[in-house]
């Protein structure tokens, strides 16, 4: 494999896209991978700039063809996975690519990809707040918001796993911070 990557990870609701979109603006030299799932689109949602929406037929039929770097069930019956076509795109661009998935992927992407990535966790100041900003999107039922809330305990516990925690109390702050941490990675 060649060139580097950035991994962003963090429970749902915790500011990682957010934070990815900014330092897209900021570093043109980041390409962002593009994830694979089997779910429907949410909200503006769009194919093949959110994600490849696949549904469960096509993902497990990439998945048979071995077109995945890495793949899971996030949740019941919702695969969500990252192509290697996306890197092999990235790098023959010359840019390096920025990864936003959920923590078990983003573990996975370091353990696959070792010294070539960064990997950085975004965490929620509390609980309370995670609650509150996931509830304020309005894209999602009490049920999905406590199944992700619940999910969140288990992934803040393997922040360490990370080579970088964040804590995103402030936005600009924490941006910031991953940018730097992102520049000292990529331009040594």
């Amino acid at each position: 494999m060649e060139g580097k990557c950035i991994i962003i990870s963090a429970p749902s609701g915790a500011g990682k896209t957010t934070i990815v979109q900014a330092l897209l603006q900021k570093l043109p030299q980041l390409a962002f991978s593009i994830s694979a799932c089997s779910r429907e689109p949410r909200g503006q949602e769009q194919n093949g700039v959110d994600y490849y929406f696949l549904g469960k037929d096509v993902f497990q039929k990439y998945v048979e063809e071995n077109a995945f770097l890495e793949w899971e069930e996030v949740y019941e019956a919702m695969f969500y996975g990252t192509l290697k076509s996306e890197l092999t795109r990235i790098w023959g661009e010359g840019k390096t690519v920025i990864f936003d998935v959920d923590v078990v992927g983003g573990i996975h992407l370091k353990q696959i990809m070792g010294e070539q990535a960064l990997s950085i966790f975004i965490q929620p100041p509390s609980m309370e707040e995670l609650k509150r900003r996931l509830t304020s999107r309005n894209t999602d039922t009490i049920d999905k918001i406590n199944m992700r809330l619940s999910k969140a305990e288990q992934e803040i516990e393997q922040a360490k796993d990370f080579d970088v925690i964040v804590v995103n109390n402030q936005l600009d702050m924490a941006i910031q911070s991953v940018y730097s941490e992102i520049t000292s990675f990529i331009e040594p």
